[in-house]
């Protein structure tokens, strides 16, 4: 507590001018708190905190939530079959229609979600802890294994993706999608690994992590505790990347029939509904609603990867902040402002 005391005039002489003291006990020898580690990611997350950011998120999170309540959701066996009902339009009582054979469109595009959905956060998640460790690495070593690093990334940018899937696959009789993911993941780090270099290579002559290693800090906290945090934006924005990559990767492997058509996702759906030419008979229950989920994952990831841009990219962030702000007071940010400026002193007429 701040005390205060000053001298008054019957206590002090004449010549003697008036002063105050401020003392201040608990706070004698104190130094401000440096933040910690999670006051430091909770600062780089907050990228997701504007208005896309947060959209994008609730249209993903509403697809991971039917992946994994699909069990319950689904109001048939993706492999029920139903005689009577064959190439049905959509009807209360199968509400996106039936298959060639009478199978719920509905229940196996939810089933669907889940093969979408786990294969493509397994391959970002693999990608992305390779990008980290090498792109990090390679960022902040020097010399031969900086160079050796670069040089694994260069040579994983042009491996050709989709070959090296059909070649995987086909040493399977029905490949997992694990495998699937596992591929994805091992051929879709190098951008990621590039990009976190290029980063870091800056990062490492800030003062914080000079005087970091200056301090005898293991190569691990300095890491781990001075540069992941102020790396969090790219390191989202490769992964939100990655899973969109994924998710493309997998449907169109299972459109063109490289993944066997017993494995549900959005991609066998289509190419099980171009085999039975429903495109051709305008069939548009069967293709359609695959196709729109499709385009609604990858929105949500484009609204993602937008935000986490605003965030990071100042221009960006700036010119959204002055579009709030003018959409608060009423102002349209589309029309033209024209600043008129007026003379205070006017000339006096004879």
């Amino acid at each position: 507590m701040n005390t205060i005391t000053s001298d008054t005039t019957a206590q002090r002489p004449a010549s003697t001018p008036a002063t105050a003291t401020v003392r201040n006990p608990a706070g004698r020898g104190t130094a401000p708190r440096k933040p910690g580690l999670w006051a430091k990611l909770g600062t780089a997350f907050a990228m997701f905190r504007n208005k896309k950011s947060i959209t994008g998120l609730s249209i993903l999170g509403f697809f991971v939530l039917v992946a994994i309540f699909a069990d319950v959701l689904a109001p048939y066996s993706p492999t029920k079959v139903d005689n009577t009902a064959r190439f049905q339009p959509p009807s209360a009582e199968h509400w996106l229609g039936t298959t060639h054979i009478g199978e719920d469109v509905l229940s196996q595009v939810i089933h669907g979600t889940r093969g979408v959905i786990v294969v493509g956060f397994l391959a970002a998640i693999i990608a992305t802890v390779i990008a980290i460790v090498i792109g990090v690495l390679s960022g902040y070593l020097r010399g031969w294994r900086s160079e050796g690093l670069s040089a694994l990334t260069n040579v994983f940018l042009v491996i050709p993706g989709i070959p090296l899937i059909i070649i995987v696959a086909s040493m399977f009789e029905d490949p997992p999608l694990i495998l699937v993911a596992g591929v994805l993941g091992l051929i879709g780090w190098a951008w990621g690994a590039r990009v976190l270099r290029a980063q870091t290579m800056s990062l490492r002559s800030r003062d914080f992590v000079q005087a970091a290693r200056a301090n005898g800090e293991p190569l691990r906290r300095i890491i781990t505790v001075e540069m992941l945090p102020n790396l969090m934006a790219l390191i989202a924005a490769s992964f939100v990347g990655t899973v969109t990559a994924a998710i493309i990767g997998l449907t169109t492997l299972s459109y063109i029939g490289i993944i066997p058509v017993t494995t549900y996702n959005w991609g066998t759906i289509l190419n099980w509904a171009s085999a039975q030419g429903a495109f051709r008979q305008g069939q548009w229950w069967w293709f359609l609603p695959p196709g729109l989920c499709i385009a609604a994952i990858g929105v949500a990831l484009s609204l993602i990867n937008f935000g986490i841009d605003e965030y990071v990219n100042p221009r960006l962030r700036s010119a959204g902040e002055r579009a709030r702000a003018m959409k608060k007071k009423g102002m349209n940010v589309n029309d033209t402002v024209t600043v008129v400026r007026t003379d205070l002193k006017t000339q006096e007429t004879p």
